[in-house]
Order: C-alpha cells, then structure tokens, then sequence
C-alpha cells in the first residue's frame, strides 16, 4: 500500500507543474490607435459650442503628443560628457595592449598603429633602453626582463624606433 501510495504521489507532483501551465496563454487584443478627432469641428447652425465626441467602442482615442523639452541653459553644466563629434576611426584599435612579440614578428610589415589613449604597446624579447620614442611627454615607457611596455598617456602621434637584428625598425602609432 506505501508503494502504491509513493507512485501516485509522485505522479501528483510530476503533473501540477503541467496543470498550472495548461491553458494556453493569448495576448490581449490591441488595435492600433486611430485618427478620431477628440472634438467635432463643424459648429452647429445655431451657434452653440461644439461637441465631444466620443472614439468609438474597441477604438482608441489619439492623444496629444507632449511638448518638447525646453532647450538646456547655456550656463548649466551637463552631467554625462556629450558623444565625441569625431568618433574612434574603425581601424583604431581601441586602449588595448598590443602585443608584439618580436621574435614571431615580421617587424618590416607593421609600419603603424592606431590605439586610444590608455592602449599599451608591448615590445617582447628586446634588451633595456633599446626602444626609443620621438614623444617622451605622449609616452610611458617601463622595462622588465625583455618586456617594453609603451603607455600612451595623451593622443597624438609617436614613432616608435625598434633596433631588432641589426635593422631598425619605425613603428608609428596614432593615439586617439
């Protein structure tokens, strides 16, 4: 009888949760607003006031648009800071670390790169103070076992020279 009992109880509690969710669920209808006057506009003969009219039954009346916002005070500041009117170019990588690993690099091929400020140059397998910049104001440099890592601190542009195997390579790169 306990058995019994423990199928049909577990019967039970498989088939509430399907219980609750049998009726199929509808959405409610909606017709789109229609362009019914709130007020009549011819006048009657007789010079009284016009009337209102009512929108039909199952029709939506057409509600005023609201005014627009008044224009904001020259003299107040704003609290977000407005989009840029010139935004990032699409081959601008962004503030991201750039990662040239100097060994598995063709250094001939990368002539320049485009970073926002904030972006890191990372220079691996090259010695200290081998790596020079035209803009030391524009540039964070720091060095550690092999590793050269370039912060670009402002935007403008920097020409990185890059002594690699007895080549010197120029690598310009665009901060924006």
């Amino acid at each position: 009888m306990a058995e019994r009992t423990g199928r049909w109880l577990a019967a039970v509690l498989v088939l509430v949760p399907v219980t609750g969710c049998a009726a199929p669920v509808a959405p409610l209808p909606v017709r789109p607003p229609t362009a019914t006057p709130a007020t009549t506009t011819d006048a009657p003969a007789t010079g009284a006031a016009p009337t209102r009219s009512d929108p039909a039954p199952g029709t939506v009346a057409a509600t005023p648009s609201r005014p627009a916002p008044p224009p904001s005070t020259p003299g107040r500041t704003p609290r977000t800071r407005p989009p840029s009117a010139s935004p990032r170019p699409s081959a601008c990588l962004g503030p991201v670390r750039y990662d040239l690993v100097l060994a598995d690099t063709e250094l001939a091929l990368v002539t320049s790169l485009c970073l926002g400020v904030g972006g890191v140059l990372r220079l691996q397998g090259i010695g200290p103070g081998e790596v020079t910049v035209d803009q030391e104001d524009l540039v964070d440099q720091n060095y550690e076992a092999g590793v050269v890592d370039l912060r670009f601190l402002r935007a403008g542009t920097v020409v990185v020279t890059i002594p690699y195997e007895g080549t010197t390579y120029l690598v310009t790169v665009v901060v924006v």
